[in-house]
């Protein structure tokens, strides 16, 4: 590796001081990384002891997916459902997912 753009005379393909110089950036890139992990971790153990919720946020609300079920059971299209509910059609395909083998969205075989 050879660095254009710091000052560092970081040539690898030279022996000494350019080597040694890759490997202490290494070393510190590694150790951010790990620091970055440690305070993550640490991050969670607090939210959790304080009972907040740590994961993403609920995109849709269940009492919208749970609407969206009903009209898909009344035989509503995907593009209606989406239309109604605000939930797009996307999102739609995962929270009504089938249950049963060879089913489709709309219950048809």
């Amino acid at each position: 590796m050879r660095s254009l753009a710091d000052p560092l005379p970081i040539n690898t393909a030279d022996k000494g001081m350019g080597r040694i110089a890759f490997l202490l950036l290494a070393l510190f890139a590694e150790m951010e990384r790990t620091f970055t992990a440690e305070r993550a971790a640490h991050a969670r153990a607090v939210a959790e002891a304080s009972s907040r919720r740590i994961r993403r946020p609920v995109a849709h609300p269940a009492d919208k997916i749970e609407y969206a079920r009903l009209l898909k059971q009344q035989g509503s299209s995907l593009g209606e459902i989406a239309t109604k509910t605000g939930i797009p059609k996307t999102s739609l395909h995962r929270h009504l997912a089938v249950s049963g083998p060879g089913e489709t969205l709309n219950g048809t075989y």
